[in-house]
């Protein structure tokens, strides 16, 4: 047995340990330091994204639309990391651009940003601010964007599509209209609660006023009741007010404004 046990003793004592080549060491320390460089890369973006996404929800929590300028639109809007979805209004409220649509799109818009801001499924995905001409030139610049009022959707990767600008030439700007279109392009569906409107009540009221007002005046002479010029000048004003655009315009709800299809011009309505 001794005999038989010695050969094996000497042939593993005759091999040498194997070492690594000398040169596969700056690799590995190479590959350790791209490592924990890639590690804190990621914390620090994950970082910077909180950062942003804690400012944004602090500004909602004061007004549901915050306004813009270049700095903060580079800073939120076009510098990643972003995991949210931005809605930006591109207008020019000032008084000197007599930019009446402007502002009527932005009562839509407020609208809408308000009824996201206070419904229950408000969360941190989605976001409502406003570039004015005046504030962020660059931005417009920037954009190539030469008009206002303008929709645009900012989706959290990659760059804006075609769709997400929002035709408003076509659709108009009616927070209902513009609440489906956030829906196709976010997943994100807005329930639109307008603030009530008393104009029409009060108007009621005080025409039930007036006339009550005035036969109780003539209640001695009611003659004037069955004057049929009189009947007949208010059908006629009835007649007139139903057959109007305006009364069409209301019933049937068309855009402000189309593109003609062949010709390219804008009309208005």
């Amino acid at each position: 047995m001794g005999a038989r046990g010695a050969p094996s003793r000497r042939r593993q004592a005759g091999r040498r340990p194997r070492y690594l080549p000398t040169g596969s060491f700056p690799f590995l320390l190479l590959l350790l330091l791209l490592c924990i460089q890639l590690g804190g890369g990621q914390k620090k973006k994950e970082n910077l994204l909180a950062e942003k996404v804690e400012q944004l929800m602090e500004w909602s929590s004061r007004r549901s639309i915050f306004r813009m300028n270049g700095d903060k639109f580079r800073k939120f809007i076009k510098t990643p990391p972003r995991n949210y979805s931005m809605i930006v209004m591109f207008t020019a409220l000032q008084p000197q651009r007599q930019c009446s649509v402007c502002r009527q799109a932005n009562e839509e818009y407020q609208i809408l940003a308000n009824s996201w801001r206070y419904s229950s499924a408000f969360c941190n995905k989605l976001f409502f601010s406003m570039v004015d001409y005046d504030e962020g030139t660059d931005v417009f610049q920037q954009l190539n964007m030469n008009s206002a009022p303008t929709f645009m959707h900012f989706p959290p990767k990659g760059r804006p599509k075609r769709a997400d600008t929002f035709d408003l030439q076509r659709i108009g700007f009616a927070a209902e209209q513009l609440a489906k279109w956030i829906a196709d392009r976010t997943d994100v569906h807005i329930r639109v609660f307008r603030p009530p409107n008393y104009s029409g009540t009060i108007a009621l009221a005080l025409l039930v006023s007036l006339v009550g007002g005035l036969l109780y005046l003539r209640r001695n002479n009611l003659e004037f009741i069955y004057n049929k010029t009189g009947w007949a000048m208010v059908s006629l004003c009835i007649v007139f007010a139903m057959t109007s655009g305006q009364m069409w315009n209301h019933i049937r709800g068309p855009p402000y404004a189309h593109k003609n299809p062949h010709n390219g011009q804008v009309l208005f309505n």
